[in-house]
This record gives C-alpha cells, sequence and structure tokens, in this order.
C-alpha cells in the first residue's frame, strides 16, 4: 500500500511540473525559471512536439494517468489485487522508455538539458522502481 501511495504523491509532483512545461509552451507563462538557459533550448527545439502536441502535454496525460490508477489502487477492494500493480508497471513503463528517449535526444541532439525535464525524468524513474517492486512482491 505504501508503494501505491509513493506513486500516487509522486506522480501529482511529476503532472505539476509537466502542466508547468505545457503552459510555458502554450505562452501562458513568460519565462522558464531554469538558471541554466537549456531549457529555453529544448523547449525551443523541434523536439519539443510530437504529431503537433507539445511533450508536455504527454507528460500532464502520461502522469494523470498515474495518479487516477494509483488512487484507484488504493482503494480497499483493490489492495489485495495484483491488476493495479501491473497497470501501474506498464504505464510507468512507457513512461520511462518516453523519458529515455527524450533525455537522449537532449545529451546527444540539442546538446542542452532543461533542469524541469531532469526533475520529470527523476520522478518518472522513481516512480517505474516502485511500480515494478509492486509487481514483484505480487509474483
Amino acid at each position: 500500500m505504501r508503494r501505491r501511495q509513493a506513486i500516487a504523491v509522486l506522480a501529482l509532483a511529476g503532472c505539476f511540473v509537466a502542466l508547468y512545461l505545457w503552459l510555458y509552451k502554450l505562452g501562458v507563462m513568460g519565462e522558464l525559471r531554469c538558471g541554466t538557459g537549456g531549457c529555453e533550448t529544448v523547449q525551443a527545439s523541434p523536439y519539443a512536439e510530437l504529431f503537433g502536441l507539445p511533450v508536455a502535454l504527454y507528460g500532464v496525460a502520461g502522469y494523470a494517468a498515474l495518479f487516477l490508477v494509483s488512487l484507484a489502487a488504493l482503494q480497499p477492494a483493490a489492495a489485495a489485487r495484483r491488476r493495479p500493480d501491473v497497470a501501474l508497471a506498464v504505464l510507468a513503463s512507457i513512461g520511462f522508455a518516453f523519458t529515455l528517449y527524450l533525455t537522449a535526444l537532449e545529451l546527444f541532439v540539442i546538446h542542452a538539458f532543461c533542469r524541469w525535464c531532469l526533475g520529470s525524468a527523476a520522478i518518472i524513474t522513481a516512480v517505474w522502481i516502485l511500480a515494478l517492486a509492486g509487481v514483484r512482491r505480487n509474483t
């Protein structure tokens, strides 16, 4: 149960990070608070959009899905079930793989790092580890 609670908290934090980046991309936010200038470079790159939508929007959707599934998994009826842990692991694995791709783009193609993106990468990595541990526990 603690893993699922931790995933819920981390997913909510990740949702706020992605929401901040999405609002910036929409032009609602003036300037990114990054300190290095790398955030603007990454957000201005052509890789900041996928299929015509900001990558940050995919982050908001992914973290929201993780948050909702983890909340559903916290219900007493789901406490002993394995299915919520598997769903969390699948969602987290997709997010983790996408994050690896985006981080590789920052490193090898864009040659700039966004601290907000790296923070999101740390969050999804923690969620992924917790989700996989939940599946192993219920095996």
